[in-house]
């Protein structure tokens, strides 16, 4: 098989070419990695390359529902046994963890073969991908723009075909965000479904969850299913199982359904014109075939909400890096400055606010249900900006400098606190402010590449959706692919 016939498929139909003997695993995964050591010099999506253990594995036979097709894991939160998981952070570069992760395990049992692991920004904890340890990834749309984070090298990778899905993660729109700016489908799955373990139970309270980025929403529903087969018997929870597997709900008709869109931000900074042209064009969009689209609001207080979000997140850095330190011996300067601010700030926060801060999950829980009883899914942007240029977000040197002083004098937690100032909101989540709602309130929410601005860069629009409507979700996506296809980045084609 040539690299045209190969980047023709998605993921479901390069297993049948396998299941039907015209393609061998070998074969496929020699395209792939020819096609990712043509385009990772330029775009530096993949940071692990795995190609030894890949041969063996596709040598050996994999069997599964996607038995043989090539897949690339997050170098975050998705352990391969044997192979550290880097987290974007130069301090794990060198540490081989003891087991997969679940996720991994059932991705592996479905057959796939995984060939590498892919960039991340340090600790997941921005959206964009550029860490001090690797460099930046860069966006087949334009190399000169941002993939997205913090999966942003698995959607730089799908975008310019080295595979047709790959796996991502979402605690504050870590799949949708890239998928935005790289014109994929992104599909986070509601709380609880996916399974956390065996090193944790939940991540983030259960705001965060793994999943895919991929070209088709039949690759994103079969992958759905391999995840969700069965419970973790080591979970908190026993999730409640669909009626029908996900890539037959994705297949059926979802109905005529409610939609209240929105474009305003939840913390009333900027919207780009783009931002909003691509909600009011999905709007369009989504009543042209058939359902009842009008603006609503959720009625809540999105400043709130994203403090609450930050408190959370501060404090995971603030525990990441402390982790990190006892278990490596890594100093200070082993972390990147933006890091260190927050965990600064994590480690200022009391134990009594961060509880306070959770409760108010429930808030914002309640705020969403009762939407959802007058409409089926909230619309809005995925991004209220295009996708940046590379370095563009990067901290100025004198803000640097006075960063590295505050920590020096031990004043960084109490000035970088989520609670001193909403300046702090703005500066982190200025750009992304629709994703954290699905997370924090941990409903389904997908983000669809119905649009691309003028200059040509991709900028999908997120659905968000009810308790277990991840079904819904997907039936949706299915029309609106089939409505108006996307297709792969036409860089280094």
């Amino acid at each position: 098989m040539d690299y045209a016939d190969y980047r023709r498929h998605d993921a479901v139909g390069l297993a049948e070419l396998i299941a039907r003997g015209e393609v061998s695993p070998a074969e496929l995964l020699e395209v792939a990695i020819a096609r990712a050591e043509r385009v990772n010099g330029e775009l530096n999506a993949i940071v692990r390359p795995m190609h030894d253990t890949a041969r063996a594995r596709a040598a050996a036979g994999p069997t599964g529902p996607l038995a043989g097709v090539p897949f690339l894991i997050k170098d975050l939160l998705q352990d391969y046994a044997g192979v550290p998981t880097g987290s974007g952070c130069g301090a794990l570069q060198q540490r081989p963890v003891a087991e997969h992760s679940a996720v991994v395990r059932r991705w592996l049992d479905a057959g796939l073969v995984i060939f590498g692991k892919t960039n991340t920004p340090e600790f997941g904890a921005k959206g964009i991908t550029e860490p001090t340890v690797h460099g930046p990834a860069r966006n087949p749309w334009n190399p000169a723009h941002t993939p997205g984070g913090s999966s942003g090298g698995s959607a730089a990778a799908v975008a310019a075909g080295v595979v047709p899905a790959a796996g991502a993660n979402d605690g504050g729109g870590s799949i949708r965000i890239p998928a935005a700016c790289c014109g994929l489908f992104g599909l986070k799955p509601g709380r609880g479904l996916v399974p956390a373990g065996p090193g944790a139970a939940e991540h983030l309270h259960g705001a965060g969850t793994n999943g895919v980025v991929s070209r088709s929403v039949r690759d994103s529903a079969v992958l759905l299913d391999v995840l969700t087969a069965d419970p973790d018997p080591g979970g908190p929870f026993l999730p409640a199982r669909p009626e029908l597997p996900y890539a037959e709900a994705a297949r059926r008709d979802p109905g005529r359904l409610r939609i209240g869109w929105t474009a305003g931000s939840p913390v009333g900074a900027e919207v780009h014109p783009e931002a909003v042209a691509a909600v009011t064009d999905a709007a369009e969009l989504l009543a042209g075939l058939g359902h009842e689209v009008e603006p609503a609001e959720v009625g809540l207080d999105g400043r709130a909400l994203c403090r609450d979000f930050l408190t959370m997140w501060f404090a995971k850095l603030a525990r990441q890096v402390a982790v990190t330190r006892r278990e490596t011996g890594a100093g200070p300067d082993g972390f990147e400055l933006d890091t260190r601010l927050l965990a600064a700030a994590g480690r200022a926060e009391r134990a009594v606010d961060y509880l306070e801060a959770h409760e108010r999950w429930n808030d914002y829980n309640r705020a969403l249900a009762a939407f959802h009883e007058r409409y089926d899914l909230l619309l809005t942007p995925t991004l209220a900006h295009p996708p940046a240029r590379i370095g563009e977000l990067e901290l100025p040197a004198w803000m640097r400098a006075a960063g590295a002083a505050m920590l020096r004098m031990g004043l960084a937690g109490r000035l970088m606190s989520s609670r001193a100032a909403d300046g702090v909101v703005l500066g982190n989540l200025a750009r992304t402010p629709y994703t954290q709602l699905a997370n924090i309130t941990g409903r389904p929410a997908m983000s669809v590449p119905t649009y691309r601005t003028p200059g040509g860069l991709p900028l999908g629009v997120q659905l968000v959706g009810g308790l277990g409507s991840e079904g819904t979700l997907l039936a949706l996506a299915t029309r609106i692919e089939a409505e108006r296809p996307w297709g792969l980045a036409p860089w280094g084609t």
